[in-house]
């Protein structure tokens, strides 16, 4: 039987997702901290797991950092609420198997977990030792240029600055491409049969950043019992890319510079210097200037990788253009999950127009997988869509009258104090106890689902 752990404070909440589990033949484990689940990881190796992103000692991303840092091949699946969606979406980014968001549907959550462990399956294993897992060694995605004339001037910059070997900055708001347009300008350059290393650095601990981008020497510091070839080195003859440039400490910006200037970089731990062949791409979503005045940022540095700026668009800003890349994501999904759906409603197709997209085009490559992954043939509808689509304060103009998507978990919660209201013989004391929840707490849900004895 497939061993989960779940990581969730709220006790009902979590009651209601393992009985759900276990009825459909997982066996679940359930805590409530980080700690716990770090200790729990340790002692037994889950087969899946599923957090929740705010927990009372840390967050889910602690628990997902572990998994990457001890190169687990244990799937994490994050529940958060809305207003932690750009968080969720990154964590996509950094390894994250998928992200649900509150309040769960059941169906959708059985589904997500499935996949997960149908492409834990699929997963041979490595014939070489793996790549740092914050780097990845990047293959052609599909890129779909635009059509906008703010498209068209993203395109005409990047074909101008493609044949050179400048260093580019890409600007632009969490999920707007900036990795898809870093690929873009290293695809039509004249390294582009070279390797395309992408390094996510705010997923860099400050201790390992320097060893990971230049390599350290063996017994360079504890822990280091082999030589490391750093991303510089295997980007040999192609292009380095930097996200989030802004989130390296100090001390390793100084050694970029020196990189940079100098076209040589030094191992942790080495005394000789090495050549490198590389063209630097970084990407960020902060103003690095207003950085380099507070201090956080060297404004040298700074002025050495701006010799060409690029902005990302928001998705918010692209118009009819947001359905070229729907249907371009659409189409991966079909692929990657083997299903054969072939559009979207027009009432979908409404509610994607209006909707803000604060998580922009990474927002909507999961949402369009988690779609397909919910319909499997036919149209997408709006009953298989995440709830914080339909609120009308994430719109970007008055939409109609939402379904509650609320009532899967509400009618299990019902269901759940119910039961065991019945088992106390509705002593209200000895609920709120087994629940895990205060006697107000419970007295509001009686009244809420208007229960009575």
């Amino acid at each position: 039987m497939k061993r989960i752990l779940l990581i969730e404070d709220d006790l009902t909440y979590s009651k209601i997702i393992k009985n759900f589990l276990e009825r459909n033949q997982y066996a679940v484990q359930s805590i409530q901290k980080v700690s716990e689940a770090l200790h729990a990881i340790e002692k037994n190796t889950p087969h899946l797991i599923i957090t929740d992103y705010r927990l009372p000692d840390g967050t889910g991303m602690e628990i997902l950092e572990k998994i990457i840092d001890s190169q687990l091949a244990v799937p994490v699946i994050l529940i958060t609420n809305y207003s932690d969606i750009r968080t969720a979406v990154k964590t996509m980014k950094m390894g994250a198997f998928e992200y649900i968001t509150k309040p769960v549907n059941p169906d959708e959550l059985l589904a997500t977990v499935k996949e997960a462990f149908k492409q834990k399956n699929k997963k041979k294993a490595p014939t070489e030792a793996p790549s740092s897992p914050k780097t990845q060694l990047a293959h052609g995605d599909h890129y779909v240029a635009g059509t906008t004339e703010a498209s068209r001037k993203l395109e005409e910059y990047i074909d101008l600055v493609a044949p050179t070997d400048m260093s580019v900055i890409v600007l632009g708001e969490s999920g707007t491409g900036k990795e898809y347009i870093s690929k873009r300008i290293h695809q039509k350059s004249s390294r582009k049969d070279g390797p395309f290393v992408a390094i996510d650095c705010g997923a860099l601990s400050k201790e390992l950043a320097a060893s990971e981008l230049f390599g350290h020497m063996k017994g360079a510091f504890t822990g280091a019992f082999d030589h490391k070839v750093g991303n510089f080195e295997s980007a040999k003859g192609g292009t380095i890319f930097l996200d989030e440039i802004g989130n390296l400490s100090y001390d390793v910006q100084i050694k970029l510079l020196r990189a940079i200037q100098e076209r040589k970089i030094r191992k942790v731990g080495g005394n000789s210097d090495i050549d490198i062949d590389v063209r630097i791409i970084v990407a960020t979503n902060e103003d690095l200037i207003e950085a380099s005045r507070r201090g956080e940022f060297r404004e040298d540095l700074y002025h050495r990788l701006n010799e060409f700026s690029i902005q990302a668009i928001p998705l918010r800003d692209r118009g009819e253009e947001l359905f070229d890349f729907a249907n371009n994501f659409l189409e991966e999904s079909n692929n990657y999950l083997n299903k054969s759906v072939t559009g979207f409603s027009s009432e979908v197709k409404e509610i994607f127009k209006t909707y803000s997209w604060p998580g922009n085009l990474r927002e909507l490559k999961n949402i369009v997988k988690r779609a397909v992954l919910l319909t499997g043939k036919g149209l997408v509808e709006k009953e298989v869509l995440p709830i914080q689509l339909l609120l009308p304060e994430n719109s970007t103009q008055e939409t109609g009258a939402a379904k509650d998507l609320k009532s899967s978990f509400e009618e299990k919660e019902k269901s759940l104090i119910i039961q065991t209201l019945e088992e106390v013989k509705f002593n209200k004391s000895k609920a709120a106890k087994i629940l895990n929840m205060d006697r107000k707490t419970l007295y509001n849900k009686i009244e809420k689902y208007n229960i009575s004895s």
